[in-house]
């Protein structure tokens, strides 16, 4: 007597919409850190110590950089600007440890002393070398070793901007290889079944790039950075070279420029 009206054609397919839908949004870290083997926990836990030591190198460069450009100038100012160089040299040594460019003028002072000492006792040492080789050789030594302390970290952050990606992949690969192989035993390849373990080993890719982009932008950066300081470190110590030879800083050298 009454005539049931037809289901909807599309149930179906909504059904099936809705789960993968879940599906989809069922995919996370949570999960995927649920699913690790013992390679997959290797690579994660790398991951995680490349983070935490690029972002510590990241921070440390960062204060010191910040330190040693902004005492540069009073350093350097304050050396040429006092008349007295007994004066100038107990100021430097008033300088914190990780100042570079007291370092560099100490080092070039007790050069000179120590050849004058040499000279004075009619010992070797002023036979084989000038006064002005002397002090020459010890600003190199100056300028590399400060140069040198400058490069901390670097290797560690060029190493992590480089291999980073390439580890989040091998644990997306083996992710998706154990995927495949549980979805393989259970005999369902539906959207639901595919979806969520392959979408969760992806993951460790976005994590490799989020370990490595960091990385390389401050290693691009602090590279950038510590070849202005390594052109002031040999421009001071080209002025300190003539004034402890000559006795007088040379006419004419422009002022340096931040």
């Amino acid at each position: 007597m009454f005539q049931q009206t037809p289901a909807p054609t599309d149930a179906a397919p909504a059904l099936g919409g809705n789960a993968n839908a879940q599906a989809m949004q069922q995919m996370g870290f949570g999960d995927l850190i649920h699913h690790f083997d013992p390679l997959g926990w290797i690579v994660f836990i790398v991951l995680v110590v490349m983070s935490f030591s690029s972002w510590y190198f990241i921070v440390a460069n960062a204060i010191r950089n910040s330190m040693v450009r902004s005492r540069a100038d009073g350093v350097i100012n304050g050396f040429w600007s006092n008349n007295s160089t007994q004066d100038a040299i107990r100021e430097l040594e008033a300088q914190p440890k990780g100042e570079p460019f007291s370092k560099i003028a100490l080092d070039a002072a007790s050069a000179v002393a120590h050849h004058q000492q040499a000279s004075a006792g009619g010992g070797r040492l002023a036979e084989s070398l000038s006064r002005s080789e002397f002090i020459d050789r010890a600003l190199r030594q100056a300028v590399a070793r400060e140069s040198l302390r400058l490069e901390g970290g670097m290797t560690l952050l060029a190493t992590v901007g480089s291999s980073a990606p390439f580890i989040g992949l091998l644990g997306t690969v083996w992710g998706i290889y154990h995927a495949l192989i549980r979805i393989a035993a259970s005999g369902n390849a539906s959207m639901e079944a595919v979806a969520g373990p392959v979408g969760e080993a992806l993951i460790m890719t976005a994590f490799g790039l989020f370990v490595a982009i960091p990385a390389v932008l401050a290693y691009n950066f602090f590279t950038r950075s510590n070849r202005l300081t390594y052109a002031r470190f040999d421009e001071f110590a080209h002025d300190l070279h003539d004034f402890f030879a000559t006795g007088a800083r040379v006419e004419g050298v422009a002022p340096t420029q931040k």
